[in-house]
């Protein structure tokens, strides 16, 4: 399960993971394109030899291309290209993923834990161990008062212990499906 059954919450996870992929690849596309501008760039350079263009280069750039033999201009242009690549594109992946994997992670185990009664009430007791206006929310959902569903669920009342768990599964985006239905 790696999308919300929240029509909402699926549309964002979905423009987020393209939203990346358009990242990754417009950056991949640029750093190739460097690499190959930069490469050709390089080539032609050192084959006209550097008294042709040293001397259109200020003194600190001349004085830093001195100390790079031309043969390895091409693998400093290829290292540029991979550096600007992973720049732009590993902090984004180090942001998004851990958080969409963090979410299949716990929507996978409720929607295994909504497949059984006991796993209900777990879900139930998720679902009142949340922030008290979380609770205070669902409460006013269901006509109870928080104290109301944490006595419902101490008496294990088939009702409130539905509506709290349907309240912690739409809460992951994954609806309030009945048990019936899984």
């Amino acid at each position: 399960m790696w999308y919300a059954q929240n029509p909402g919450r699926a549309a964002r996870q979905l423009a987020g993971d393209l939203a990346l992929l358009a990242w990754v690849t417009t950056w991949a596309f640029g750093a190739a394109v460097l690499h190959q501008l930069a490469g050709g760039i390089a080539a032609r350079l050192s084959a006209a030899g550097p008294a042709s263009w040293w001397r259109l280069l200020p003194k600190p750039a001349q004085d830093m291309l001195s100390l790079v033999d031309p043969v390895q201009w091409p693998h400093l242009v290829t290292a540029a290209g991979l550096a600007v690549f992973l720049l732009a594109s590993v902090p984004a992946i180090g942001w998004w993923v851990p958080r969409r994997m963090r979410w299949h992670r716990r929507a996978s185990a409720a929607h295994a834990l909504a497949a059984s009664e006991d796993g209900r009430e777990l879900l139930a007791l998720r679902a009142l161990m949340r922030p008290l206006d979380d609770v205070g929310r669902t409460a006013t959902l269901t006509g109870a008062t928080p104290g109301r569903l944490a006595e419902g669920w101490r008496d294990a009342d088939p009702a409130t212990l539905e509506a709290l768990a349907g309240a912690e599964l739409r809460r992951l985006g994954l609806g309030g499906a009945s048990t019936t239905e899984h």
